[in-house]
């Protein structure tokens, strides 16, 4: 397992932590990591958290590759639009502990996972793609019409507004703020109790749930990776 993930099992739930020791930005690297890590969770089908290093849950894709543009950036897309997917049809329940910033693609895997607890403090949470150049994609707007609240969608994406913690639960990005020294506990009680659900019944159940907005998610695929570059980075 790559450095930049470690994988804690426990019996009633599987923690997936990334720390690339900066701001766990989403790089090749880190996706693959945390892939191979949901492929152990999900054969022993438990319970997932997702937790990031402390002060930073994740800033959101690699810039370094999305500044480039081309086909190198479609693919760091597209594996993001995939991970998303992925935790949204996820078998078991997914728990996010987010530990600190959690910024555009960061942003996003707090609205594709089941349960999200924030901790207190000076931390900044939301879509700012248009504050740094960039057009959210078709499946980060669709993510943030289904998960955020109807009436924060044009100031959160639209205006790029971020959120402190607290805000950020009234938002949509997070259902509950905690203590910083209460956050890996917390989700734990929350995994912990999940683990009693009968695992083949929550995924069925779930994909009822989701199936409209997966659906609007499959077009929103399509015209991202149809159209190209230029309907995502632009202005970038």
């Amino acid at each position: 397992m790559s450095e930049l993930v470690t994988i804690e099992e426990n019996e009633a739930y599987t923690m997936i932590t990334m720390d690339d020791g900066k701001a766990n930005a989403l790089s090749f690297a880190m996706f693959e990591a945390v892939n191979a890590a949901l492929d152990t969770a999900e054969a022993a089908g438990k319970v997932v958290i997702i937790a990031g290093r402390p002060g930073k849950f994740s800033a959101g894709f690699d810039l370094s590759v999305m500044g480039a543009g081309g086909e190198p950036m479609m693919k760091l897309l597209r594996m993001g639009a995939d991970l998303s997917v992925r935790l949204l049809c996820f078998s078991t329940p997914v728990v996010l502990a987010v530990s600190g910033h959690a910024l555009a693609m960061g942003a996003l895997l707090c609205l594709s996972a089941d349960y999200r607890v924030g901790m207190q403090g000076n931390y900044k949470l939301g879509l700012n793609e248009v504050a740094i150049g960039m057009t959210l994609p078709w499946f980060g707007i669709e993510l943030a019409r289904a998960r955020l609240a109807e009436t924060q969608l044009n100031d959160a994406v639209g205006l790029a507004h971020v959120y402190d913690p607290d805000s950020a639960v009234s938002a949509g990005y997070l259902d509950e703020v905690v203590e910083d020294v209460q956050l890996i506990d917390r989700a734990i009680e929350l995994a912990t109790s999940y683990s009693a659900l009968n695992m083949p019944a929550h995924k069925a159940t779930k994909a009822r749930i989701r199936e409209p907005m997966m659906a609007r998610l499959e077009e929103a695929l399509r015209r991202d990776f149809e159209a190209g570059t230029s309907a995502i980075a632009a202005g970038s």
